[in-house]
């Protein structure tokens, strides 16, 4: 991986109901922005009040849709999709939106920001047929998407939001979806509301999407967030909400550290300013002597603003990066995999020669980028190199829809700070606490309780079964006897 120093993408979701727009083309341009998300696949299902089409490819947006494609998918309401893998592995059949037919034979269209902690029991049930399998028959589903998809098919005595408000109780772990029939448009966030999920309005119509981002490059205008233990329905009577679960949030903090855009805003707060607070406050918590600072681009921008403004020390640019390099499917060569960190960026020799250096990122995984990175702006004539980080260091996996190392693999889960700061090769390093962490992301209104930070603590807000889990979870179910 040519960026393993930072957590693999969870994956973006978008939704509209606007009758007489090309609806297609405005997720098309919502999965766009959210393509930061994942890059693995996309798709979009679209419905015209009498059946519903899906069309959906391995690949970036770009890659997957052209406007001969998106002219054949015409209807009033569509939902999109862009992935990065956690349960179910990287392949077309796990690509979403995911799609069932009802006993009734009705069409269910769902995608999935997240990931749920008791698949393999769900799985299980459908597998054998047993409770809660319903009338359908022993089905083996690749994904824990097609686990939650084939649940509300069973659900043929009930409507799709009363099969919603049946089934999603019957979830544990994260997931935030956009799911639809031939008529109506729905929201839904689990009780903890650890992925985002936020409602736009159009002139004409409604938009549900992962990120405010989305909303904007849409021409919506943010209405609120879908609550956590809430669905939403949106159809030709307009917006309705219910609960399903009583709210008890946690909100993934690595959405404010890395994950969400800097334009974005995230339970009421620019993303885009809580990163320019968590670089303010790294300054005073580790504070060094140096003569530049510079970002790790893209995301520790407005944090290295936010260090350099509080420590008075000059920001400049050290690194460019080469913003047309995209997830790659071509393995490189041994030589060129040791040179990996170049495709991505590149050192500005005559910035930083001679001159001390305070390189800021958002964080440290596995530590390899890390290292490439101080080699590098080494090579290119720094005096020192001194790495502050806007997190924790990061010591657990996460089981909630980010795709994270295991344990063994997190440079920081067994090492102390010097010892991680010399495997790097940094002069020094310096992590933000926990605890100005979650003070500054926090909600408004409400304490750090309300945001999880198990990669960092290990203390899961959601139980996990076993810690069993990983992207080929039902692969491996599938080939038990």
């Amino acid at each position: 991986m040519l960026d393993a120093d930072h957590p693999r993408e969870a994956c973006g979701v978008f939704g509209v109901w606007a009758p007489g727009e090309q609806v297609a083309n405005l997720v098309f341009y919502g999965l766009y922005a959210l393509q930061h998300r994942g890059q693995e696949s996309a798709g979009m299902a679209v419905a015209d009040g009498r059946g519903v089409l899906v069309y959906k490819e391995m690949g970036l947006v770009s890659q997957v849709f052209d406007e001969p494609t998106l002219a054949t998918l015409q209807g009033h309401l569509a939902i999109g999709h862009t992935r990065y893998s956690t349960t179910g592995c990287s392949s077309w059949e796990n690509a979403q939106p995911a799609f069932k037919t009802n006993a009734a034979g009705g069409g269910i269209a769902l995608a999935h920001n997240g990931n749920l902690t008791n698949t393999a029991a769900l799985a299980a049930s459908l597998a054998a047929g047993g409770p809660g399998a319903g009338p359908g028959g022993a089905v083996r589903p690749s994904s824990d998407t097609d686990v939650m998809a084939e649940l509300l098919a069973r659900e043929a005595d009930l409507s799709l939001e009363e099969a919603i408000v049946r089934v999603m109780p019957r979830l544990e772990g994260a997931f935030s979806l956009v799911i639809m029939d031939e008529r109506t448009l729905y929201g839904v966030r689990d009780r903890h509301g650890v992925r985002p999920l936020c409602i736009g309005k159009l002139p004409g119509g409604w938009v549900i999407a992962s990120e405010t981002a989305a909303l904007d490059i849409v021409g919506a205008t943010l209405v609120r967030e879908v609550e956590p233990g809430e669905v939403v329905a949106i159809d030709s009577h307009g917006l309705r909400a219910r609960s399903f679960a009583p709210p008890e949030p946690r909100l993934c903090v690595f959405e404010h550290v890395y994950l969400a855009r800097a334009d974005s805003t995230l339970a009421g707060q620019s993303v885009h300013q809580v990163r320019r607070a968590l670089g303010a406050a790294l300054a005073v918590e580790a504070p060094v002597e140096a003569d530049l600072v510079i970002p790790v681009p893209d995301t520790a921008w407005s944090a290295a603003a936010g260090y350099a403004e509080a420590s008075g020390i000059p920001f400049g640019e050290g690194l460019m990066k080469n913003r047309y390099v995209g997830r790659t499917f071509i393995q490189p060569s041994q030589t060129m995999r040791q040179l990996g960190i170049r495709i991505k960026r590149n050192p500005l020799r005559e910035a930083i020669r001679g001159l001390r250096l305070v390189v800021v990122d958002d964080s440290i995984v596995r530590g390899n980028t890390t290292k490439a990175i101080v080699a590098m702006l080494r090579e290119a004539g720094a005096r020192e190199v001194h790495v502050r980080i806007t997190s924790p260091p990061v010591r657990w996996p996460c089981f909630y829809g980010i795709d994270m190392p295991t344990r063994a693999e997190l440079v920081a889960s067994d090492l102390l700070t010097d010892e991680v700061a010399s495997y790097v090769g940094a002069d020094s390093l310096g992590y933000l606490s926990l605890e100005a962490l979650t003070e500054t992301a926090a909600p408004p209104g409400e304490g750090p309780s309300a945001l999880c930070t198990a990669c960092f603590t290990g203390n899961y807000p959601i139980p996990v079964e076993g810690q069993v889990q990983g992207k080929e979870l039902l692969e491996g179910l599938a080939r038990q006897p």
